[in-house]
């Protein structure tokens, strides 16, 4: 048995990554940030379907074309499609933010 929560460093200077579960169409994965965000004028656009959940602390999210950020807690997710430009503006700077993203084909 493992658990979502366990083996998060001390100490983050980037992002954490984890593989959590992967199959023919699609990887899961665990992402810690801590005051983390994406780069000033980078954005991802993805080749898969991400849907993103945030289990623990908070943080910010851009899409392209969009005015406002998205402000996510705990329990908040959203789905976006492949080639959709996002970016993290934030994360919490005072604790993790603990995100599930499941990365799929349709």
């Amino acid at each position: 048995m493992e658990n979502i929560y366990n083996n998060i460093p001390d100490h983050l200077p980037r992002e954490l990554f984890d593989g959590i579960l992967s199959g023919r169409d699609f990887r899961m994965e665990r992402i810690v940030s801590r005051g983390h965000k994406t780069p000033e004028g980078t954005w991802y656009d993805q080749d898969e379907d991400e849907w993103v959940l945030v289990l623990k602390g908070c943080a910010g999210l851009c899409i392209q074309g969009r005015k406002e950020v998205i402000v996510m807690g705990p329990g908040d997710y959203v789905h976006l499609d492949a080639h959709v430009k996002h970016r993290v503006e934030w994360t919490d700077e005072a604790g993790e933010t603990v995100w599930l993203a499941i990365h799929f084909n349709k």
